[in-house]
């Protein structure tokens, strides 16, 4: 049974941080690829973030670069997503999800549900 479980969000004041959680179930974790994506309010879903597993290769979204900081423990089967400097405009739900390929692959075979990230001005 393929799970994943995102963790993490929060309310917090603009120029705080926030770690997101995502940990993984069901399938081999060291061959797949993560992706931390976001949807806020009457906009689309965007992918912010991912990493390779395979081969440790990230992407970020460039209005997170340098601020966001995405990681894999593949021991707990786990992917981070560390965001500092937050601003309001970070605000949305945030996902993680799951592909057997690269991470910039644009399909995600896996969805774990949201997690509500706000950032107050």
């Amino acid at each position: 049974d393929v799970q994943l479980q995102a963790s993490g969000g929060g309310l917090v004041s603009a120029g705080g941080s926030l770690t997101l959680s995502c940990a993984a179930s069901g399938f081999p974790f060291n061959d797949y690829s993560i992706g931390w994506f976001r949807q806020a309010p009457g906009k689309e879903r965007e992918k912010i973030s991912c990493i390779t597993n395979s081969d440790g290769s990230t992407y970020y979204l460039e209005s997170v670069k340098g601020r966001f900081t995405i990681s894999s423990d593949n021991a707990k089967n786990t992917v981070y997503l560390q965001m500092n400097v937050l601003e309001p405009e970070d605000s949305a739900v945030y996902y993680c999800a799951a592909n057997e390929y690269h991470c910039m692959r644009p399909r995600y075979d896996f969805w774990g549900q949201g997690t509500q990230v706000t950032v107050s001005s």
